[in-house]
């Protein structure tokens, strides 16, 4: 008998797991795939909202800025990679002037303090960020914006959690969901669990756990939104994250730089279905067109490949993170900025297993601290090469982003069992550099199957349940598209 079973492990169920890990309690948090962020947890923009972002009143205006605030603790916690970098709103007429003061407005009544906002006009916009747009009138700056790496982070959470005695069984999906007494039986495709709580973090499938005991009062919209990404480095032609003005369907292409320096473009919004992650040429014309409205001069060239994510957007326009039902909790629709809010989701998900009256006792022995896996190298390429055929633990094995057989080691034992390329690739980002995985991939199979004992042919790139692979970006239909353009 569990005290609290979690369907689903993004980064919200992550979020949740870690603080109940803080507290005497048996917990389990089931995943469907195999592995936990195979979501919409690795497939979104890696942005840290602003406190302006989430319209005043709703959950999500609540906890979009207190998530926020509680990025910098988090990150010296987990070591997942956090910085602030700040972002700029821009428009380019008095229509756009009048939203951007209005979001201005909506920030300050959010709690975000009036020094952390400024509308600015375009010599100013010019000054901090050279490479935009020229034609631009007004912006607010969002000093409180940041970036980080999603899957890096939801991984660093479950570890955590997992470290701190949550029990995570991967490759369990959930068929249905039995009601006794009190407390719940949770079948999967696996096995069955007792339980007196659920926590439904289920993401674009959480309307169908929700259905499973009968709540059928919210669906989900299934909306794809497709990004290009850059080169490694590429990130710094930009200092912020640069927005539009959002409209209805949401925050709009936004550019930015990722955490780890390259360059990114996107998400348009398409409802979809709940599995398609694939690419398609029209759809990433419209974004590098509506990309190079706000910075002209972004070089096609210097494409990497493509991707999309899914978000779970609810029927009822906010997030719904309730007792549904007794001992049933909901934490469902959980889109942007679900990233941002994650961890404050977690703490109201405490609050509400209190006033539910279950007992927490806090562990005397919590560890917060889980170390990062990633160790930054200055070597040079030249340097690079002499190790990528040494014989000890500091061989290189991915040149690109300079990943030693070191740090594959560590991802494959920090208490989440892996096995395939892809899992390796978001704790380390082999494969993630300009080859795109061409030189490293069978190498990297090469440590698993040593670390792991089992053959090489046996390691798939992918896990059977990650979706499809999506299609990788024509770069020469870019190069071309450049020249249009």
């Amino acid at each position: 008998m569990y005290d609290i079973t979690i369907i689903g492990a993004g980064v919200v169920g992550s979020a949740i797991a870690r603080e109940l890990s803080k507290y005497n309690l048996k917990v389990l948090m089931l995943e469907k795939t195999d592995d936990v962020s195979n979501g919409a947890s690795k497939a979104n923009s890696g942005i840290v909202h602003g406190g302006y972002a989430a319209k005043y009143g709703t959950l999500k205006g609540k906890l979009c800025f207190e998530g926020n605030r509680m990025y910098d603790k988090l990150n010296e916690e987990l070591n997942f990679g956090f910085k602030r970098t700040g972002a700029l709103v821009i428009g380019f007429n008095e229509e756009d002037e009048k939203t951007l003061i209005e979001l201005y407005n909506n920030g300050l009544k959010n709690g975000v303090n009036e020094n952390e906002m400024e509308i600015l006009y375009r010599n100013e916009i010019l000054e901090i960020e050279p490479n935009i747009n020229k034609n631009v009138k007004v912006a607010l700056l969002a000093k409180d914006v940041g970036i980080t790496s999603p899957y890096e982070m939801t991984i660093a959470l479950a570890e955590n959690a997992v470290n701190n005695g949550v029990e995570l069984k991967l490759e369990n999906e959930v068929i249905s969901i039995e009601e006794k007494s009190d407390y719940y039986i949770v079948i999967t495709n696996q096995d069955s669990f007792e339980t007196k709580y659920i926590i439904n973090a289920a993401g674009v499938n959480s309307d169908k756990i929700s259905n499973m005991v009968g709540i059928n009062n919210f669906y989900i919209i299934p909306r794809k939104g497709q990004y290009i990404i850059f080169h490694k480095g590429y990130g710094k032609i930009i200092n912020n994250v640069i927005f539009q003005v959002p409209t209805e369907k949401g925050k709009g292409i936004l550019v930015t730089p990722t955490y780890h320096g390259n360059l990114m473009i996107g998400p348009d919004a398409q409802e979809s279905s709940r599995d398609d992650v694939s690419t398609d040429l029209e759809t990433l014309k419209y974004i590098i067109k509506t990309a190079k409205l706000s910075v002209p001069n972004i070089d096609l060239k210097k494409v990497l490949t493509s991707f999309s994510g899914i978000r779970p957007t609810p029927s009822t326009g906010d997030f719904i993170i309730e007792e549904s039902k007794e001992i049933f909790i909901n934490v469902a629709g959980i889109e942007s900025p679900g990233l941002t809010s994650s961890p404050a989701i977690a703490k109201m998900v405490v609050d509400i297993l209190k006033k539910s009256g279950l007992k927490l006792i806090e562990k005397n022995d919590f560890n917060p601290i889980r170390k990062s896996i990633i160790i930054k190298k200055d070597l040079t390429y030249k340097e690079v090469n002499k190790m990528l055929d040494l014989d000890s633990y500091e061989q290189i094995i991915c040149r690109c982003e300079m990943v030693s057989k070191k740090e594959i080691i560590d991802a494959l034992n920090r208490g989440i069992p892996i096995k395939s390329v892809d899992a390796v690739k978001r704790r380390t980002r082999a494969t993630m550099g300009f080859c795109q995985g061409e030189f490293c991939t069978p190498r990297i199979k090469k440590v698993i199957s040593e670390v792991l004992n089992i053959k090489e042919e046996d390691i798939p790139l992918r896990g059977k349940k990650s979706g499809i692979l999506p299609k990788k970006v024509n770069l020469n239909y870019f190069k071309q598209l450049d020249i249009e353009l």
